[in-house]
Protein backbone atom coordinates (compact mmCIF):
# COMPACT_ATOMS: atom_id res chain seq x y z
CA UNK A 1 0.00 0.00 0.00
CA UNK A 2 2.53 2.28 0.99
CA UNK A 3 5.02 3.93 -1.41
CA UNK A 4 6.45 7.51 -0.98
CA UNK A 5 8.73 8.86 1.68
CA UNK A 6 10.52 12.15 1.78
CA UNK A 7 13.98 13.10 1.33
CA UNK A 8 14.99 12.67 4.44
CA UNK A 9 18.79 13.30 3.40
CA UNK A 10 18.01 16.77 2.17
CA UNK A 11 19.07 19.66 3.98
CA UNK A 12 16.23 21.95 5.53
CA UNK A 13 15.43 25.06 5.21
CA UNK A 14 14.38 28.10 7.62
CA UNK A 15 14.56 31.77 7.01
CA UNK A 16 18.53 31.78 7.53
CA UNK A 17 19.42 28.71 4.81
CA UNK A 18 19.82 27.26 1.55
CA UNK A 19 17.36 24.30 0.58
CA UNK A 20 16.88 22.24 -2.78
CA UNK A 21 15.16 22.86 -5.25
CA UNK A 22 13.86 21.76 -8.70
CA UNK A 23 14.98 22.73 -12.24
CA UNK A 24 15.16 20.97 -15.96
CA UNK A 25 18.37 19.92 -16.75
CA UNK A 26 19.51 22.83 -18.76
CA UNK A 27 22.51 24.59 -20.10
CA UNK A 28 23.21 27.75 -18.50
CA UNK A 29 26.49 28.51 -17.55
CA UNK A 30 25.74 30.96 -15.09
CA UNK A 31 26.16 30.36 -12.00
CA UNK A 32 23.12 30.77 -9.59
CA UNK A 33 22.75 33.77 -7.14
CA UNK A 34 22.62 33.91 -3.53
CA UNK A 35 18.47 31.66 -3.34
CA UNK A 36 15.63 34.27 -2.75
CA UNK A 37 13.14 33.96 0.25
CA UNK A 38 10.78 33.03 -2.12
CA UNK A 39 12.87 30.21 -3.66
CA UNK A 40 13.77 28.73 -0.19
CA UNK A 41 9.96 28.94 0.78
CA UNK A 42 9.13 27.83 -2.72
CA UNK A 43 11.34 24.58 -2.20
CA UNK A 44 10.28 23.37 1.27
CA UNK A 45 6.49 24.07 -0.40
CA UNK A 46 7.09 21.69 -2.63
CA UNK A 47 8.56 19.20 -0.33
CA UNK A 48 5.70 20.14 2.08
CA UNK A 49 3.29 18.67 -0.69
CA UNK A 50 5.20 15.62 -1.44
CA UNK A 51 4.74 14.64 2.58
CA UNK A 52 1.01 15.57 2.38
CA UNK A 53 0.85 13.23 -0.63
CA UNK A 54 2.89 10.64 1.63
CA UNK A 55 0.30 10.82 3.90
CA UNK A 56 -2.43 10.29 1.32
CA UNK A 57 -0.95 7.27 0.36
CA UNK A 58 0.26 5.99 3.40
CA UNK A 59 -2.96 6.59 5.68
CA UNK A 60 -5.18 7.99 2.61
CA UNK A 61 -8.59 6.59 1.50
CA UNK A 62 -8.05 4.05 -1.61
CA UNK A 63 -8.22 5.06 -4.82
CA UNK A 64 -11.26 2.73 -5.37
CA UNK A 65 -13.42 5.41 -3.20
CA UNK A 66 -13.73 7.36 -6.89
CA UNK A 67 -14.31 11.06 -7.69
CA UNK A 68 -12.39 14.05 -6.78
CA UNK A 69 -11.17 12.04 -3.92
CA UNK A 70 -9.90 8.77 -5.40
CA UNK A 71 -8.53 10.49 -8.60
CA UNK A 72 -6.21 12.63 -5.75
CA UNK A 73 -5.32 9.61 -3.96
CA UNK A 74 -4.12 8.41 -7.09
CA UNK A 75 -2.11 11.31 -8.37
CA UNK A 76 0.31 10.99 -4.90
CA UNK A 77 1.03 7.58 -6.34
CA UNK A 78 4.77 7.31 -6.89
CA UNK A 79 4.89 11.04 -7.87
CA UNK A 80 5.86 12.15 -4.44
CA UNK A 81 7.98 9.94 -3.88
CA UNK A 82 9.80 11.13 -7.74
CA UNK A 83 9.99 14.52 -6.09
CA UNK A 84 11.23 13.80 -3.07
CA UNK A 85 14.21 12.08 -5.09
CA UNK A 86 14.82 15.15 -7.37
CA UNK A 87 15.15 17.22 -4.30
CA UNK A 88 17.35 14.56 -2.87
CA UNK A 89 19.42 15.37 -6.06
CA UNK A 90 19.56 18.80 -5.53
CA UNK A 91 20.47 18.38 -1.88
CA UNK A 92 23.65 16.36 -2.96
CA UNK A 93 24.96 19.53 -4.67
CA UNK A 94 24.07 21.50 -2.34
CA UNK A 95 26.15 19.36 0.60
CA UNK A 96 28.89 19.67 -1.85
CA UNK A 97 29.23 22.90 -2.99
CA UNK A 98 27.11 25.49 -4.93
CA UNK A 99 27.47 27.21 -7.28
CA UNK A 100 30.86 25.79 -7.55
CA UNK A 101 31.83 22.20 -6.35
CA UNK A 102 33.81 22.85 -2.98
CA UNK A 103 37.64 21.13 -3.38
CA UNK A 104 40.88 20.44 -1.75
CA UNK A 105 40.26 20.15 1.89
CA UNK A 106 36.72 21.76 1.84
CA UNK A 107 36.08 19.03 -0.75
CA UNK A 108 37.23 16.02 1.23
CA UNK A 109 35.36 17.27 3.75
CA UNK A 110 31.84 17.94 2.14
CA UNK A 111 32.45 13.98 0.75
CA UNK A 112 32.82 12.46 4.28
CA UNK A 113 29.06 14.38 5.36
CA UNK A 114 28.14 12.67 2.72
CA UNK A 115 29.30 10.04 3.35
CA UNK A 116 28.45 9.64 6.96
CA UNK A 117 24.64 10.80 5.97
CA UNK A 118 24.21 8.08 3.64
CA UNK A 119 25.46 5.48 6.23
CA UNK A 120 23.38 6.92 9.04
CA UNK A 121 20.19 6.80 6.37
CA UNK A 122 20.73 3.56 5.54
CA UNK A 123 21.22 2.05 9.45
CA UNK A 124 17.43 4.61 10.24
CA UNK A 125 15.50 3.15 6.61
CA UNK A 126 16.21 -0.81 7.73
CA UNK A 127 15.35 0.05 11.65
CA UNK A 128 11.87 1.28 10.40
CA UNK A 129 11.43 -1.59 8.05
CA UNK A 130 11.69 -3.50 10.69
CA UNK A 131 8.61 -1.92 12.25
CA UNK A 132 6.91 -4.37 9.86
CA UNK A 133 4.38 -1.32 8.56
CA UNK A 134 3.20 -1.28 5.34
CA UNK A 135 5.39 1.64 4.10
CA UNK A 136 7.74 1.08 2.20
CA UNK A 137 10.62 2.75 3.30
CA UNK A 138 13.14 4.61 0.97
CA UNK A 139 15.48 5.79 3.66
CA UNK A 140 18.35 3.33 2.36
CA UNK A 141 17.93 3.40 -1.11
CA UNK A 142 18.71 7.26 -0.91
CA UNK A 143 21.67 6.00 1.38
CA UNK A 144 23.16 4.02 -1.51
CA UNK A 145 21.45 6.26 -4.34
CA UNK A 146 24.03 9.38 -2.63
CA UNK A 147 26.98 7.21 -2.53
CA UNK A 148 26.87 6.07 -5.85
CA UNK A 149 26.07 9.64 -7.66
CA UNK A 150 28.88 11.80 -5.26
CA UNK A 151 31.20 11.14 -8.15
CA UNK A 152 29.09 13.16 -10.50
CA UNK A 153 29.00 16.05 -8.06
CA UNK A 154 32.04 18.16 -9.76
CA UNK A 155 30.00 18.09 -13.17
CA UNK A 156 28.26 20.70 -15.09
CA UNK A 157 24.77 21.27 -15.14
CA UNK A 158 24.96 20.25 -19.38
CA UNK A 159 26.81 16.96 -18.51
CA UNK A 160 24.53 16.03 -15.73
CA UNK A 161 21.66 16.33 -18.37
CA UNK A 162 22.83 13.97 -20.34
CA UNK A 163 23.92 11.61 -17.76
CA UNK A 164 20.34 11.64 -16.71
CA UNK A 165 18.88 11.24 -19.95
CA UNK A 166 21.50 8.33 -20.38
CA UNK A 167 20.36 6.36 -17.40
CA UNK A 168 16.54 7.42 -18.03
CA UNK A 169 16.58 5.71 -21.72
CA UNK A 170 19.35 2.49 -20.04
CA UNK A 171 18.65 1.59 -16.74
CA UNK A 172 15.10 0.54 -16.84
CA UNK A 173 15.69 -2.00 -19.20
CA UNK A 174 18.85 -3.23 -17.28
CA UNK A 175 16.53 -3.43 -14.30
CA UNK A 176 14.37 -5.18 -16.42
CA UNK A 177 16.83 -7.82 -17.74
CA UNK A 178 17.82 -8.60 -14.31
CA UNK A 179 14.90 -9.01 -12.37
CA UNK A 180 14.04 -11.36 -15.46
CA UNK A 181 16.74 -13.60 -14.71
CA UNK A 182 16.44 -13.72 -10.90
CA UNK A 183 12.97 -14.67 -11.32
CA UNK A 184 14.39 -17.57 -14.06
CA UNK A 185 17.24 -18.73 -11.99
CA UNK A 186 18.54 -19.65 -8.38
CA UNK A 187 21.27 -17.73 -8.37
CA UNK A 188 19.03 -14.53 -6.70
CA UNK A 189 18.53 -16.82 -3.59
CA UNK A 190 22.69 -17.32 -3.15
CA UNK A 191 23.38 -14.03 -3.42
CA UNK A 192 21.19 -13.34 -0.59
CA UNK A 193 21.94 -16.42 1.08
CA UNK A 194 25.71 -15.21 1.13
CA UNK A 195 24.88 -10.97 1.75
CA UNK A 196 25.84 -10.60 5.27
CA UNK A 197 23.30 -6.95 4.86
CA UNK A 198 20.49 -9.50 4.20
CA UNK A 199 21.18 -11.53 7.46
CA UNK A 200 21.81 -8.70 9.39
CA UNK A 201 18.60 -7.05 8.27
CA UNK A 202 15.75 -9.69 7.45
CA UNK A 203 15.73 -8.23 4.04
CA UNK A 204 16.73 -9.36 0.28
CA UNK A 205 19.87 -6.96 1.31
CA UNK A 206 21.58 -5.28 -1.59
CA UNK A 207 19.76 -7.58 -4.01
CA UNK A 208 16.52 -5.93 -2.75
CA UNK A 209 18.22 -2.09 -3.00
CA UNK A 210 19.28 -3.16 -6.67
CA UNK A 211 16.82 -4.93 -8.06
CA UNK A 212 14.09 -6.63 -6.14
CA UNK A 213 12.91 -3.82 -4.17
CA UNK A 214 10.14 -1.80 -4.23
CA UNK A 215 12.83 1.11 -4.85
CA UNK A 216 15.47 0.09 -6.96
CA UNK A 217 18.61 2.18 -7.84
CA UNK A 218 18.56 1.69 -10.98
CA UNK A 219 15.34 3.13 -11.76
CA UNK A 220 15.35 5.71 -8.92
CA UNK A 221 19.54 7.25 -9.88
CA UNK A 222 18.02 9.32 -12.75
CA UNK A 223 15.76 11.42 -10.50
CA UNK A 224 18.87 12.08 -7.94
CA UNK A 225 21.29 13.12 -11.31
CA UNK A 226 18.21 14.79 -12.59
CA UNK A 227 17.93 16.90 -9.39
CA UNK A 228 21.97 17.54 -9.33
CA UNK A 229 21.70 18.79 -12.71
CA UNK A 230 18.92 21.46 -11.71
CA UNK A 231 21.36 22.40 -8.96
CA UNK A 232 23.62 24.52 -11.16
CA UNK A 233 20.79 26.27 -12.60
CA UNK A 234 19.59 29.50 -11.55
CA UNK A 235 16.28 29.78 -11.23
CA UNK A 236 15.40 33.71 -10.11
CA UNK A 237 16.45 34.34 -13.23
CA UNK A 238 13.53 35.91 -15.81
CA UNK A 239 11.42 33.23 -17.08
CA UNK A 240 12.61 30.61 -15.23
CA UNK A 241 10.16 29.58 -13.74
CA UNK A 242 8.35 29.25 -17.42
CA UNK A 243 10.89 27.27 -17.98
CA UNK A 244 10.60 25.26 -15.53
CA UNK A 245 6.75 24.43 -15.72
CA UNK A 246 7.44 24.01 -19.38
CA UNK A 247 10.02 21.71 -19.04
CA UNK A 248 8.04 19.62 -17.08
CA UNK A 249 5.13 19.75 -19.06
CA UNK A 250 6.81 18.55 -21.69
CA UNK A 251 8.54 15.54 -19.65
CA UNK A 252 5.02 14.87 -18.67
CA UNK A 253 3.41 14.70 -21.80
CA UNK A 254 6.63 12.50 -23.36
CA UNK A 255 6.23 10.28 -20.76
CA UNK A 256 2.27 9.46 -20.13
CA UNK A 257 1.39 10.24 -23.52
CA UNK A 258 4.55 8.19 -25.16
CA UNK A 259 3.10 5.45 -22.83
CA UNK A 260 -0.69 5.65 -23.59
CA UNK A 261 0.47 5.63 -27.60
CA UNK A 262 2.70 2.63 -27.10
CA UNK A 263 -0.35 0.81 -25.17
CA UNK A 264 -3.00 1.25 -27.96
CA UNK A 265 -0.64 1.22 -30.91
CA UNK A 266 1.90 -1.77 -30.23
CA UNK A 267 -0.74 -4.71 -31.04
CA UNK A 268 -1.73 -7.17 -27.94
CA UNK A 269 0.27 -4.46 -25.60
CA UNK A 270 -2.87 -4.25 -23.01
CA UNK A 271 -3.60 -7.66 -23.39
CA UNK A 272 -0.77 -8.98 -22.39
CA UNK A 273 -0.49 -6.17 -19.34
CA UNK A 274 -3.37 -7.11 -18.25
CA UNK A 275 -2.81 -10.78 -17.77
CA UNK A 276 0.38 -10.33 -16.48
CA UNK A 277 -0.92 -8.68 -13.76
CA UNK A 278 -3.94 -10.55 -12.74
CA UNK A 279 -6.54 -8.67 -14.94
CA UNK A 280 -5.38 -5.37 -13.94
CA UNK A 281 -7.04 -2.43 -16.01
CA UNK A 282 -4.27 -2.12 -18.72
CA UNK A 283 -6.30 0.56 -20.37
CA UNK A 284 -5.22 2.85 -17.37
CA UNK A 285 -1.36 1.59 -17.09
CA UNK A 286 -0.47 4.79 -18.76
CA UNK A 287 -0.73 7.00 -15.41
CA UNK A 288 -1.92 4.58 -12.90
CA UNK A 289 -1.38 2.34 -10.27
CA UNK A 290 -4.85 0.26 -10.18
CA UNK A 291 -3.16 -2.12 -13.03
CA UNK A 292 -1.44 -3.72 -10.39
CA UNK A 293 2.41 -4.82 -9.46
CA UNK A 294 5.32 -5.55 -11.67
CA UNK A 295 4.90 -9.00 -13.12
CA UNK A 296 8.78 -8.78 -13.02
CA UNK A 297 9.72 -11.46 -16.04
CA UNK A 298 8.39 -12.52 -19.16
CA UNK A 299 6.11 -9.72 -20.01
CA UNK A 300 8.03 -7.39 -22.15
CA UNK A 301 5.00 -5.15 -22.92
CA UNK A 302 5.13 -4.30 -19.03
CA UNK A 303 8.29 -1.75 -20.53
CA UNK A 304 5.34 -0.28 -22.12
CA UNK A 305 3.55 1.42 -19.34
CA UNK A 306 3.90 4.60 -17.25
CA UNK A 307 2.32 3.38 -13.89
CA UNK A 308 4.16 5.90 -11.00
CA UNK A 309 5.99 2.24 -9.82
CA UNK A 310 6.41 0.88 -12.89
CA UNK A 311 10.24 1.34 -12.91
CA UNK A 312 9.75 1.89 -16.54
CA UNK A 313 11.39 4.85 -18.75
CA UNK A 314 7.68 6.33 -19.70
CA UNK A 315 7.18 6.29 -15.94
CA UNK A 316 10.14 8.15 -14.99
CA UNK A 317 10.20 10.62 -17.60
CA UNK A 318 6.36 11.04 -16.35
CA UNK A 319 7.02 11.64 -12.88
CA UNK A 320 9.93 13.86 -13.18
CA UNK A 321 7.48 16.01 -15.45
CA UNK A 322 4.86 16.48 -12.44
CA UNK A 323 7.66 17.37 -10.29
CA UNK A 324 9.08 19.82 -12.37
CA UNK A 325 5.38 21.51 -12.40
CA UNK A 326 4.75 21.02 -8.94
CA UNK A 327 8.00 23.07 -7.91
CA UNK A 328 7.33 26.03 -10.72
CA UNK A 329 3.60 26.39 -9.45
CA UNK A 330 5.60 26.04 -5.53
CA UNK A 331 7.84 29.35 -6.71
CA UNK A 332 5.63 30.84 -8.68
CA UNK A 333 3.17 31.10 -5.11
CA UNK A 334 5.85 31.90 -2.80
CA UNK A 335 7.94 34.80 -5.00
CA UNK A 336 4.68 36.32 -5.52
CA UNK A 337 4.30 38.45 -2.28
CA UNK A 338 5.49 37.49 2.15
CA UNK A 339 1.07 37.60 2.18
CA UNK A 340 1.51 34.27 -0.28
CA UNK A 341 4.13 32.71 2.07
CA UNK A 342 2.79 33.28 4.89
CA UNK A 343 -0.87 31.73 3.73
CA UNK A 344 1.43 28.54 2.54
CA UNK A 345 3.50 28.53 5.65
CA UNK A 346 1.94 25.39 7.32
CA UNK A 347 3.02 23.44 4.30
CA UNK A 348 6.02 24.92 3.62
CA UNK A 349 7.15 24.73 7.52
CA UNK A 350 6.32 20.29 7.14
CA UNK A 351 9.07 20.51 3.74
CA UNK A 352 11.26 22.27 6.42
CA UNK A 353 11.69 18.63 8.37
CA UNK A 354 11.01 15.76 6.42
CA UNK A 355 12.95 13.61 7.75
CA UNK A 356 11.21 14.11 11.15
CA UNK A 357 7.92 14.56 10.09
CA UNK A 358 8.50 10.61 8.10
CA UNK A 359 10.07 9.22 10.88
CA UNK A 360 7.60 10.26 13.14
CA UNK A 361 4.48 9.11 10.91
CA UNK A 362 5.76 5.36 10.58
CA UNK A 363 5.70 5.49 14.14
CA UNK A 364 2.56 6.78 14.70
CA UNK A 365 1.46 4.52 12.19
CA UNK A 366 3.25 1.55 14.31
CA UNK A 367 1.33 2.89 17.64
CA UNK A 368 -1.79 3.80 16.29
CA UNK A 369 -1.96 0.63 14.26
CA UNK A 370 -3.84 2.32 11.13
CA UNK A 371 -3.02 -0.30 8.89
CA UNK A 372 -5.55 -2.27 11.11
CA UNK A 373 -8.35 0.32 10.50
CA UNK A 374 -11.63 -0.26 8.31
CA UNK A 375 -11.42 2.12 4.83
CA UNK A 376 -14.26 4.22 6.26
CA UNK A 377 -11.95 5.47 8.77
CA UNK A 378 -9.27 6.72 6.67
CA UNK A 379 -10.31 10.32 5.22
CA UNK A 380 -10.41 11.28 9.12
CA UNK A 381 -7.03 9.77 9.63
CA UNK A 382 -5.53 11.33 6.29
CA UNK A 383 -7.10 15.02 7.89
CA UNK A 384 -5.49 14.22 11.44
CA UNK A 385 -1.88 13.00 10.39
CA UNK A 386 -1.85 16.10 7.95
CA UNK A 387 -3.42 18.60 10.58
CA UNK A 388 -0.76 17.28 13.41
CA UNK A 389 2.11 17.48 11.27
CA UNK A 390 1.49 21.06 9.68
CA UNK A 391 0.76 22.49 13.34
CA UNK A 392 3.96 20.57 14.87
CA UNK A 393 6.05 21.70 12.14
CA UNK A 394 5.30 25.35 12.33
CA UNK A 395 5.33 25.49 16.06
CA UNK A 396 8.55 23.80 15.42
CA UNK A 397 10.49 26.17 12.73
CA UNK A 398 9.05 29.16 14.55
CA UNK A 399 11.57 28.50 17.63
CA UNK A 400 14.46 26.24 15.87
CA UNK A 401 16.50 26.38 13.04
CA UNK A 402 16.52 22.91 12.15
CA UNK A 403 14.03 19.50 13.11
CA UNK A 404 14.81 16.87 15.88
CA UNK A 405 15.99 13.88 13.68
CA UNK A 406 17.50 16.84 11.14
CA UNK A 407 19.79 18.06 13.89
CA UNK A 408 21.03 14.61 15.06
CA UNK A 409 21.83 13.93 11.55
CA UNK A 410 23.51 17.21 10.74
CA UNK A 411 25.60 16.77 14.45
CA UNK A 412 26.69 13.38 13.41
CA UNK A 413 28.68 15.10 10.09
CA UNK A 414 30.89 16.82 12.24
CA UNK A 415 33.15 14.02 12.62
CA UNK A 416 34.14 15.01 8.81
CA UNK A 417 35.77 18.30 9.96
CA UNK A 418 38.66 16.13 11.07
CA UNK A 419 39.67 14.89 7.15
CA UNK A 420 42.30 16.57 6.27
Amino acid sequence: MSQDVPSAASPTVSRARVSPAVTPAGTDRRPPGPPSPGRLAGVDLARGLAVLGMFAVHVGPEPSVGGPLGWSMELARGRSAALFAVLAGFSLVLLTGRPQPRTGQAGRQAVGRVLIRSAVLVVLGYALTALNTDVDVILSCYGLLFVLALPLYRLRAATLAVVAAATVLVLPQVLYLLRAALENGSWGDTVVAHDPLARVTGTDGLAGLLVTGAYPVPTWLPFIVAGMAVARLDLDRPGARNRLALSGTLLGVAGYGGSWLALHLVPGAQAAVSAATGGGPAGSAWWSDAVGDDPTAGVPAWLLVAAPHSQTTWSILGNTGVALVVLAACLTVTGRSPRLRWAVSPVTAVGAVPLTVYVGHILAIKALHTDDLAESAAPAVLLGFAAVAMLSALAWTRAFRRGPLEHALHAATTPAQLIR
